[in-house]
């Protein structure tokens, strides 16, 4: 079944009905495994996921690097600096109800909770808890345990509260049931996510610490926090390093869905406040592996002896890239005045160069991007036409025109005369707007204010793209200052809004949902931790993302993100960079891998140590 037919919503695996007699009928099924798009792939009972390797050995060293530091090992929180190995859904010591598989688009399957029951009309759904599932002390994990966790996660994190606005309660409904209670029907994707949701222990956090007083899940901390997941951490020195150690004790280390998972013995990771120090810790050795991130850095420092005669392997793979479409760029902060107008965002695309900075700077390596959904199915692309022109034209006077007739189009330099064309009409843009050239600089023409304002980057990877924009923008009288900061700081700025322009983006799925209210409806714009980086608050905008979410099928779906995206492309909000669809790996010649899975390079979870 191809991507493009209807959606089927995981009708796999009975397990129990529940009650007996008349109510039987009534009661959901249980399943094993959820999915949106297709039916799950693997039947109930399967013996282990077909990419991996069930006689991979156990042990060996991983020595992996991260850039800037960390403060925190609470994942429950969007505030600190949480230690790598340790961000929800992806973390080495906790786990979620349910595990994604690599070969399928969406597909899960019971991990902590081992069925999901939910009713036609997706008003709840109830996860039943594995009886061998423990926490590294030898407790069991409990449905207590999962409901502090939402409570904890949606209470404590403005992400997860926004992202589980719709999920209202979580209430014990049997020794190993916990039913969560949906305030919408039909929304097909929150029994997904909420297997999503990773599960913390109530009796830890509510301990004593070992100082003798009360733990605080509502502050960061250093103190290694106890987990059910396959790692716990063996050491660390703060903001430095952090070790990771394979438990002998893991409870689920012979379940189907974990047979060929988690094979290095202990896992390190380094932190490094410098990139090109800590891509020379690489190159010498000192670190395993490398996700390449600088087309120059890829294209001329790779001729180390090390790579000339095979000790160290270069590959770029699109796997990862398959379920996933992704916008990056300058996102301008419409909650700052100066941006309000969008023909003063529209004309800021004009003096970017992608086409130069392609050619000098890299090696042409990458595409530019022209939809928030670019690389997926769901990008619009050429006029509009047949339900996805029928769904615009439902939204009235708030679709502009060109919209319903034209793509859009980014500008295309490449060359003086061009970048001097499109320069004019940032001009006539701008002037449009009231502003106009006085003494070399552009100022509002009726206060004389001038148009500048402020570049946040993350670090200096990007300033090589940010300082050419400046330049151009200059030659326009508008001043752009570019502000290089820490993680740390830059973390926090982004999750208050401090900031006028920010470089930044949004990962997409193959089938948007629930998150699309974080990243640009209206409830999310005054929303601290949101991912709503512009401040879109568009009534047409939220009324697409709601047919997003209650979309009863694929054919639906699919026109309906299209229309969205063309909406969000209209409004300017973000000057689209660029992007490459692939992962650019370097790692030293000491580990083995099964044939991959097609969405997904599975490392470090299914490769292992050759020589453990």
């Amino acid at each position: 079944m191809t991507l493009a037919k209807r959606f089927v919503f995981a009708a796999v695996g009975i397990l129990a009905c529940g009650m007996a007699g008349a109510v039987l009928a009534e009661q959901p099924i249980w399943r094993h495994a959820l999915s949106v798009i297709e039916a799950p792939k693997y039947e109930q009972g399967f013996e282990k996921f077909k990419y991996v390797n069930s006689a991979a050995p156990k042990g060996g060293t991983l020595n992996l690097s991260a850039t800037g530091t960390f403060d925190s090992f609470n994942p429950v929180l969007d505030k600190g600096e949480l230690a790598a190995g340790l961000a929800p859904r992806a973390s080495r010591v906790t786990e979620t109800l349910m595990k994604p598989s690599m070969d399928e688009v969406d597909a899960e399957y019971g991990l902590l909770a081992e069925a999901v029951a939910y009713p036609d009309d997706v008003s709840y759904a109830k996860f039943r808890l594995r009886t061998e599932a423990k926490w590294a002390d030898g407790m069991p994990v409990t449905p207590e345990d999962v409901i502090f966790s939402f409570e904890k996660f949606k209470d404590l994190n403005p992400q997860y509260s926004i992202y589980y606005a719709h999920v209202v309660e979580a209430k014990k409904t049997g020794d190993r049931e916990v039913t969560f209670t949906f305030d919408e029907k039909n929304n097909r994707e929150l029994p997904m996510i909420v297997g999503q949701l990773d599960i913390v222990p109530k009796h830890w956090w509510t301990a004593n610490g070992p100082d003798g007083k009360p733990r605080d899940i509502s502050r960061t901390t250093l103190e290694p926090i106890l987990g059910s997941g396959p790692y716990k951490i063996k050491s660390f020195r703060p903001g430095a390093t952090i070790q990771y150690e394979l438990r002998d004790d893991y409870w689920g280390k012979d379940l189907n869905v974990n047979i060929g998972y988690n094979n290095f013995a202990t896992q390190t990771y380094t932190y490094f406040a410098d990139l090109d120090v800590e891509f020379e810790a690489f190159r010498s050795g000192s670190i395993d592996f490398w996700a390449e991130n600088s087309a120059m850095r890829w294209a001329r420092s790779y001729d180390f002896p090390a790579v000339t005669d095979g000790r160290v392997k270069r590959e770029v793979l699109d796997n990862s890239y398959k379920t996933s479409g992704v916008l990056v760029g300058f996102i301008a902060n419409t909650r700052r005045e100066i941006f309000k107008d969008l023909r003063v965002r529209k004309a800021l695309n004009y003096a970017f160069d992608f086409e130069e900075l392609n050619r000098t700077i890299f090696f042409d390596q990458y595409q530019r991007i022209d939809s928030y959904f670019y690389g997926s199915e769901l990008a619009s692309s050429g006029a509009p036409s047949g339900k996805e022109l029928e769904i615009l034209k439902s939204l009235g006077d708030a679709v502009p025109q060109e919209v319903l007739t034209a793509p859009y189009q980014n500008p295309v330099a490449g060359d003086g005369a061009k970048l001097r064309d499109n320069l004019r009409k940032a001009l006539a843009l701008l002037k449009e707007a009231g502003y106009e050239i006085q003494g070399g600089k552009m100022v509002q023409a009726s206060s004389g204010k001038p148009l500048q304002f402020e570049i946040l980057l993350n670090g200096p990877t990007i300033e090589r793209v940010a300082l050419p924009f400046a330049d151009n923008l200059k030659k326009i009288g508008i001043t752009a200052s570019v502000r290089t900061v820490d993680a740390a700081q830059f973390a926090n700025r982004v999750r208050t809004f401090d900031y006028d322009m920010v470089y930044n983006g949004w990962a997409q799925s193959l089938n948007p949902g629930n998150e699309q209210r974080n990243y640009w409806a209206s409830q999310s714009v005054s929303r601290e931790g949101a991912q709503n980086y512009a401040g879109i608050s568009d009534p047409a905008i939220d009324k697409l993302i709601d047919q997003i979410i209650f979309a009863k099928d694929r054919e639906t779906l699919i026109p309906t993100v299209k229309a969205l995206d063309r909406l969000l492309l209209a409004g300017h909000y973000t000057l689209p960079t660029y992007t490459l669809r692939a992962s650019r790996i370097a790692y030293w010649d000491k580990f083995a891998r099964p044939e991959l899975p097609e969405y997904s390079i599975g490392f470090p979870d299914i490769w292992w140590a050759k020589s453990p």
